[in-house]
């Protein structure tokens, strides 16, 4: 039970080319996700380094020396050390709907440059920390920068890109996640090697490099046209825009189809009111859904802890880092290949695909851990191999599919008029989901030991078959006639399409 495409609108093709402002976009997209990605493999590699356990977190440091003692699955357990990591996300639930309003009132680029501005600080707070306070502090300037680029990101690649290149475009953003992750691994792994045990400080004040490259990028940048009429009455100076960015003058059909929504977007001062109104349940429904699905994959057992992981089932602490950098690899290589044929497959059967493979993988490995790892002791090193291998068989079907379609999809469903919300949700739902489950994964690894594994798969399970009853195709789709999608859907279309209530 799934939408087809109507022929014509996916067969409704825009005038334009790929230009230097689409080149320079997909490169700040991928600045801004490089971001993401490399503060979370930095976080988590930190966390598994001696001297920083030792500076901040004592008590975690000690059960660590005494194995003998402490179960296997608790060693790191502190709700301090998984503050450190969470505290970012929960700062970026908040922030996310500040950036609604200055991405709405203001354009997208403002929102951009804030969260820019906050990752730069919070960098620099973070490396030189000197008490947890202000450890802590850094890390929620990082989710303000979160906050605002999450939400605003994905909304200018998607209203910049031409439909039939959108999805290749936007994936560039969970490109630049993974890349980030592996160049953090890379980092700590040389980090951990510093005499003197300041590594871990040059690991966290290293995100001020990407921060700087992302302001600098987007000064450069126009505003979306989608945006410039929105908040203009200046329609020629966005139709210049619009053709600057399709490298055409022949761009009076996508401009006229831009009017025509920004006509149709009525002014409200309550937005969360107007996504509540019936017509856009689809569009809300997808708003949750889609963040919090992405983030019960369980992919923050191997994103935030993968050393910790490691060294849990008894590696050394660069054995960790090293096995956490080879899975970063591996989720490179397969979010390339992923780019070449999102635009041709289409979103569904790569979600429903990745989906079914990150399933067989969690149920192999709580199968491993159930029946060989305990409490005390560590793992042979044969099963540590192979428990290598199914984590990145894992990592790989996430990053063919929920990595970055979670990204993907949010941003190319809503109309002009609840984008700015619609978008501030899903980045507000991401950052909420990171936070709890960060918060409570070292707790639900030492209570729940093997069986998260198989609580993790099990929505899997669930997110794959919601997948393919309830999200049509968006492939191609021209993002100002997306609504036509959920008419035709089996059960959305007695949602979509009523008047407006307003």
């Amino acid at each position: 039970m799934h939408t087809r495409i109507p022929l014509n609108v996916e067969d409704q093709q825009y005038n334009g080319r790929v230009t230097i402002i689409i080149v320079l976009s997909s490169f700040m997209v991928a600045t801004g996700g490089f971001i993401l990605g490399y503060d979370i493999g930095i976080s988590g590699g930190v966390t598994s380094m001696t001297p920083f356990l030792n500076k901040f977190f004592p008590d975690v440091y000690k059960r660590m020396q005494e194995d003998t003692r402490v179960s296997n699955y608790c060693k790191f357990n502190s709700q301090l050390l998984t503050l450190f990591t969470s505290s970012m996300y929960l700062a970026g639930v908040i922030a996310s709907f500040f950036a609604s309003l200055v991405t709405r009132v203001f354009g997208r680029k403002p929102s951009i440059l804030v969260g820019g501005v906050a990752f730069l600080t919070g960098s620099a707070l973070q490396g030189a920390a000197s008490n947890l306070y202000m450890l802590i502090f850094g890390r929620v300037l990082l989710g303000v920068g979160l906050g605002f680029t999450n939400q605003s990101i994905p909304l200018y690649i998607s209203e910049m890109a031409l439909p039939r290149h959108r999805g290749k475009t936007n994936v560039f953003f969970a490109l630049g996640a993974v890349v980030g992750s592996l160049v953090a691994n890379i980092t700590n792994f040389g980090t951990e090697k510093i005499k003197g045990g300041w590594g871990w400080r040059l690991s966290l004040s290293m995100t001020a490099v990407p921060a700087g490259i992302l302001i600098l990028c987007t000064l450069f940048l126009p505003e979306t046209p989608n945006s410039l009429i929105l908040n203009s009455k200046n329609h020629q100076k966005a139709k210049h825009v619009l053709e600057r960015v399709r490298g055409t003058s022949d761009v009076q059909v996508e401009f006229d189809d831009l009017i025509n929504a920004s006509s149709a977007s009525k002014a409200t001062d309550n937005l969360l009111r107007k996504i509540g109104q019936r017509k856009y349940r689809p569009q809300l429904v997808m708003a949750v859904a889609i963040p919090f699905f992405q983030l019960m994959t369980g992919i923050d057992i191997i994103s935030f802890y993968s050393p910790i992981l490691f060294r849990t089932i008894g590696m050394g602490e660069a054995a960790s880092l090293l096995f956490a950098f080879l899975i970063r690899l591996v989720s490179s290589i397969f979010i390339i290949a992923m780019m070449f044929v999102v635009d041709k497959i289409g979103r569904r059967k790569i979600f429903m695909t990745g989906g079914t493979q990150m399933f067989l993988s969690l149920i192999a490995l709580g199968a491993i851990f159930a029946a060989l790892f305990g409490d005390y002791g560590g793992l042979a090193k044969s099963y540590a191999y192979l428990v290598l291998v199914l984590v990145c068989l894992y990592v790989s079907g996430f990053y063919l599919s929920w990595g970055p379609l979670g990204f993907l999809v949010p941003s190319e469903i809503y109309p002009l008029e609840i984008r700015s919300i619609g978008q501030s949700i899903t980045a507000s739902v991401f950052s909420l989901l990171n936070f709890i489950i960060g918060q409570s994964f070292l707790a639900m690894l030492c209570h729940f030991k093997s069986g998260v594994f198989f609580f993790f798969a099990g929505w899997l399970a669930v997110m794959t078959a919601f997948v393919h009853f309830f999200l049509p195709e968006t492939k191609k789709v021209p993002i100002e006639k997306m609504e036509l999608v959920w008419r035709d859907h089996w059960f959305w279309k007695r949602f979509a399409g009523e008047v407006d209530e307003d």
